[in-house]
């Protein structure tokens, strides 16, 4: 497999990947190390993850982090209903009469009792392609978390201790998003290979369209592609990403829209921007400017 084989995987499936990002998601699965990418909210890293498993076929098992995550959480837990409901029983029909508390204990911490979150089921996963695991918008995780994360991405190894150790024998295929609301610690980017997701320029983003919208034109795909790196450079509070460019354009196929207008761009401008302030902004740059602009670029 070659970085070229990496990028064309992706494509048929979906996804238009940059040489950088093709060839750091090559060396990811080559070496067997989880991969951090970091970038704009809307460019596609956790899309990115997604096609990962719809390719290699691996259980995609994703772990949105927030603030007050902890292994609970994210690791394992009992299921203590559960336990209850067995001890229960056990008394009922005498199993436990004659037995040391301890032995009683043991019985409850068993495998069936366990609940495996989102790592757990990573790293013990069974037979088949091993699982994508996405770790989504680690930035939003506490430092003690984000410490948590460093044995089970060293080792790929999870401790439980009444039952013992978990191993991976075949690693996951490990992607962490991180959006920089603050910085990710140096000793968890060590564990990583490292790339930054850059908005697509204008031909890729044009492609992209046209392989997310079939049924887009191309002339529709240029101008909206064009409005969209337009209205990145006018400073918004929260720059349209892909994701928001090609629900814009299967919004506008849908309505039966070719050429983009102002009143075309003025119904369907929550499509592409989510805050009041960047609607206030882009109205007062004008849409007849930004329209002119787009099919300038588009030509």
């Amino acid at each position: 497999m070659t970085p070229a084989d990496v990028s064309a995987a992706l494509t048929q499936h979906g996804y238009l990947p940059d040489d950088g990002l093709s060839t750091a998601v090559f060396l990811a699965m080559e070496l067997r190390r989880p991969l951090l990418l970091e970038g704009e909210a809307g460019v596609g890293k956790t899309e990115l993850a997604k096609v990962l498993s719809t390719w290699t076929g691996g259980e995609l098992i994703r772990l949105q982090c927030y603030e007050g995550i902890d292994a609970a959480q994210a690791v394992y837990d009992w299921d203590y209903a559960r336990q209850l409901l067995h001890l229960r029983a056990a008394e009922a029909t005498g199993e436990t009469a004659g037995r040391s508390s301890d032995a009683v204990e043991a019985d409850l911490y068993q495998e069936r009792f366990l609940i495996k979150r989102a790592l757990l089921r990573a790293i013990g996963h069974g037979d088949g392609p091993p699982p994508v695991l996405l770790i989504d918008e680690v930035d939003r995780a506490d430092d003690e978390f984000e410490a948590y994360l460093l044995e089970v991405l060293s080792d790929f190894q999870i401790t439980v201790p009444e039952i013992g150790v978990y191993r991976a024998e075949t690693p996951p295929l490990v992607v962490l998003t991180s959006n920089r609301t603050r910085d990710v610690h140096d000793a968890l980017k060590r564990r990583c290979l490292y790339h930054w997701v850059e908005h697509p320029g204008f031909d890729r983003e044009v492609a992209i369209v046209r392989l997310r919208v079939p049924g887009c034109t191309e002339s529709l795909a240029r101008e909206v592609a064009a409005a969209v790196e337009t209205m990145r450079d006018l400073n918004l509070y929260k720059p349209p990403g892909v994701a928001e460019t090609i629900d814009w354009a299967a919004a506008l196929g849908r309505l039966g829209v070719t050429t983009l207008d102002e009143h075309s761009v003025a119904t369907t401008l929550g499509t592409v921007l989510k805050y009041r302030e960047d609607h206030h902004r882009v109205e007062q740059h004008g849409l007849a400017a930004i329209i002119r602009q787009a099919a300038e670029r588009s030509r």
